[in-house]
């Protein structure tokens, strides 16, 4: 079975394929202090509560962008899963060309999503990504990664605001707003945040279609995407798991070489 793991600022995003099967899937906290010995305990325990274990691990690839925990993922593969992991970067997957000004500067997230996308669609696509921070990655129509956009992500805004706005409080969930005009507080920032952040969502999205041709279909991912995608008017589909899926093709083609 194939792990594959998205190591981001946030969260962990783990999953276990059997052949082109998703078995399971797991999010959990980023944790930049942890152990080799500590994430062994997360992964195990994982595995424990679907019935299953790590020895069934035989293959293992990885796309981080928190240098901090390479070493301790790096520790784990070879110390309990005796692995050597393939890890994603720029050179990994040759057959999307990387059209940025340096490639080593996308991150590893952007480019497996870009893979998954295009793998399915097969088409100009814009991949928008709700994740720490708001990403949006562009593919031509013959499957080049063209560039993209970055914003702030929804929570660091929210997180902002709390922090610098005395009289606001947290926001620990987002729910799609009943109406934009607010009746408390709470439901005022969460309407401000949603109902702006599509506004953000939909400005980007429509400045970008007016430099690509053909137009692109738009794509979502990451934790708040199916949220999103209700109060947006530009996000055509989400995938969940986009990601991941893009994790396992890059491994698949990665290993098909390897036997050449």
């Amino acid at each position: 079975m194939l792990l594959a793991i998205d190591i981001g600022n946030t969260n962990i995003v783990i999953g276990v394929y059997a052949g082109k099967d998703l078995t399971y899937h797991w999010r959990v906290r980023t944790e930049r202090e942890m152990t080799e010995d500590e994430l062994c305990l997360l992964i195990k325990n994982l595995f424990s509560s679907e019935g299953s274990s790590m020895k069934s691990i035989t293959g293992v690839i990885i796309s981080c962008v928190v240098p901090p925990m390479v070493n301790i993922v790096e520790s784990f593969c070879a110390k309990y899963l005796h692995q050597e992991p393939v890890w994603v970067d720029a050179g990994t997957f040759q057959e999307m060309p990387i059209l940025c000004d340096n490639p080593a500067e996308v991150g590893a997230d952007r480019i497996v999503n870009a893979i998954a996308a295009f793998q399915k669609y097969r088409t100009s696509l814009v991949v928008v990504d709700f994740g720490t921070a708001t990403t949006f990655d562009c593919i031509s129509r013959e499957g080049a990664y063209l560039g993209g956009v970055i914003s702030p992500g929804i929570l660091i805004s929210a997180e902002a605001l709390f922090r610098k706005a005395s009289k606001l409080p947290r926001i620990e969930m987002f729910a799609r707003p009943e109406r934009v005009i607010g009746k408390d507080t709470i439901s005022s920032m969460n309407a401000g945040i949603i109902y702006g952040y599509a506004g953000l969502v939909d400005g980007i999205v429509r400045r970008i279609e007016k430099e690509m041709r053909p137009a692109p279909r738009i794509i979502a991912t990451g934790g708040l995407a199916e949220l999103m995608a209700e109060v947006t008017e530009t996000i055509e589909a989400v995938e969940p798991h986009l990601t991941l899926e893009g994790l396992r093709i890059i491994y698949d083609h990665v290993q098909k070489d390897s036997t050449f």
